[in-house]
Formats: C-alpha cells, structure tokens, sequence
C-alpha cells in the first residue's frame, strides 16, 4: 500500500486531497495546525489508514519534530499545500508588514522549509508536490490584481526549482502544481471547478508522472505552465 503525507490536510484541497488518497486505497498521514471536525470524522471512519499529526509550517523545527516523529516511515508523495491569500485589491503600499511577511512565510518560506526536513523520508523515485498557482507564473503574470500572492507563489515556484537541483542526486519528482479555478473562499462561488474534480486531476497527474525525475510546472490537466 503506497502511503502519502500530505501538509495542510485538514480543510479545502488539502482536505480533499487527503480523501482523494484514501479513496484510492493509500495510507496517509495528515499534517493539520489546528485539525477541522471533517478531518477528524474522516480518521475515525478511515479504519486506520489515516494519522492526523500536528504541524505549523510558519513556526521554525516543527517541520524537523516531524520528521523525527515520524523516523522510520517512508512515503511514496509528499505534498506540501499550505497556502493563504493577503493584500488581495489593496495597494502594495497600504498592506501592513505583518501581512507581507506572513504570506511569504506561508506560501513560500515555510513549505520550502518543510519540504527540506521531510524529503528524507519519500522513497528513491518518489514525488514532492507543492501546491503552487497559474498565478505565480512570472511570464504569463498580466498585472492584474493578487500582487502580493501572485509574489508568494513566484517564491515558491522558483524556490521549488532550488530544492529540486538539491535533491537531485535523490531521482525525486519534484512538481509545481495549479489546481485550478476552485470553488472556495479564495476564488467565490462562481468559480468553473469543485474540490472533487481538481484533486482527482492532481492525482492523476502525479500518477502519470511519477518516475519521471527532475521538475515541472502543471495545471490539475498535466498541461505544462511556463515558469
């Protein structure tokens, strides 16, 4: 049984994708600051295919307590999908500083950071997936809105790019992944696309990679999106 762990677990995609997994049969350990009441429905009911560990990417070793928690598992995909949304129509200018850096710490520092304390544990030809956007995409970027979380992302991508030189020597998958426009607080509820019909394409798509090696930059369709 092949077993995931999956970072920011406990609601929206991360929660989806945690279903997803279970739905196909895997083991998964599930990283939650805080757990939501659907997460821990779903580890009573998951006949003990799923653990529920605590993790806070923003706050410095408790990716490497993790780890050491967790010494002597190893894990087929590890997905790193923290991620949150500041400054959205507001002026650069007028974002306070607390705001600033604590997207980048979210979307970005603190995920890299993880990653880097956990890779030890995914399996040779293994994956790492981070939950990226369209968005951070510095030469499709169009200037319209979302400045800040569009500046997260593009960190994150390009930090993605550094950890996969870094762990090359480990044959790891290291992919960039959009989930699409997704029906959640982030984008409304007009947005084209449920949480069911992005992880199921995530998934899928990291199912269609997997062994390939080196780095990529995707949508939820396995459409390639230019750095």
């Amino acid at each position: 049984m092949k077993h995931a762990l999956i970072i920011a677990g406990s609601r929206g995609l991360g929660f989806g994708l945690v279903r997803e997994y279970l739905a196909r049969s895997w083991h998964v350990t599930a990283t939650a600051r805080t757990p939501s009441d659907e997460l821990v429905a779903l580890h009573r009911d998951a006949a003990g295919r799923l653990v529920v560990e605590s993790l806070d990417v923003t706050v410095g070793g408790q990716a490497a307590a993790l780890a050491v928690r967790l010494k002597g598992q190893s894990f087929d995909l590890l997905f790193l999908n923290p991620g949150i949304m500041a400054g959205s129509g507001t002026a650069l200018s007028d974002v306070p500083d607390g705001d600033i850096q604590n997207i980048f710490l979210t979307n970005a520092i603190g995920p890299i950071r993880a990653a880097d304390a956990l890779a030890h544990l995914v399996v040779p030809g293994g994956t790492i997936a981070f939950m990226s956007s369209e968005r951070g995409s510095i030469s499709t970027n169009d200037g319209k809105g979302t400045e800040l979380y569009r500046a997260s992302k593009a960190a994150l991508n390009s930090l993605i790019r550094s950890l996969s030189a870094r762990h090359g020597k480990d044959d790891l998958t290291v992919l960039a992944m959009h989930p699409g426009i997704v029906r959640m607080s982030m984008n409304g509820p007009d947005a084209p696309l449920d949480i069911e019909t992005s992880v199921g394409g995530l998934a899928n798509v990291i199912e269609a990679r997997w062994g390939s090696g080196g780095q990529a930059f995707v949508d939820y369709r396995n459409e390639i999106i230019p750095w």
